[in-house]
């Protein structure tokens, strides 16, 4: 199936990079661009792109908040949404990861990542997996700590699982895919899909982005491993 993207950044040259490198690949369509936080999402409300790739720093409205906008709006059109956005940027400081994933991103990526890469992380987030880094995700852990735990013990929270619901989110954690949860579990994708809404309903978490956050948090994974997403 062709993954349909959409790049969003205020420099043109930056946006014709990403596209030319994306448009390049056989099940990869760049089928728009923009170059604030305003076009972003009038752009997306027209050509309904699977992934977006979102600058934070642009004028007139910036990627955060597009996303954030965007989102929403797409959920409560259709109570949920299968567009996922990847925050772009030059800098990586804890507050911009937080914010991005406050705002609904599935993913947070450097600017200067290589293109093999780039091409890997769109693939990995339209097949429902989140990017980001042991190292990133240790950074943030105290911080969601106090969003995600507040009234609610971590480790009764994790009991609500299954033992099947905890190899998922230990393996969402691990920074598999659907497809390779699927194959590493010996189930099918339809059956893993069913259990990542599950698991997320279960410990009241919005996305796989905080799934992976949880599970640090909570022992069920610890950093060191590869980075979550390649």
């Amino acid at each position: 199936m062709m993954i349909r993207v959409m790049v969003v950044d205020d420099q043109a040259l930056v946006r014709r990079g990403f596209s030319l490198v994306l448009d390049n690949e056989p099940d990869i369509e760049v089928v728009a661009e923009a170059g604030n936080g305003l076009e972003a999402i009038e752009a997306a409300r027209e050509y309904q792109p699977d992934i977006i790739l979102m600058d934070i720093r642009m004028p007139e409205m910036d990627g955060l908040e597009a996303t954030a906008r965007l989102l929403q709006e797409k959920r409560t059109e259709a109570g949920d949404t299968a567009c996922r956005v990847i925050i772009l940027t030059t800098f990586d400081p804890d507050e911009y990861v937080f914010r991005a994933l406050q705002a609904g991103a599935s993913g947070f990526v450097l600017k200067d990542i290589p293109p093999e890469a780039l091409v890997e992380a769109v693939r990995t987030v339209a097949d429902g997996g989140a990017m980001l880094s042991p190292g990133i995700t240790q950074r943030l852990i105290s911080q969601f700590a106090q969003k995600l735990g507040t009234g609610r013990n971590l480790a009764e929270r994790l009991e609500r699982l299954t033992t099947r619901e905890r190899e998922v989110l230990a393996a969402i954690a691990d920074g598999k895919s659907n497809a390779e949860i699927a194959e590493a579990l010996f189930i099918g994708p339809a059956t893993v899909k069913t259990h990542v809404s599950s698991v997320l309903s279960k410990l009241g978490l919005r996305d796989r982005a905080q799934a992976v956050v949880f599970a640090y948090e909570c022992g069920l994974a610890t950093a060191g491993g590869r980075d979550v997403g390649f």
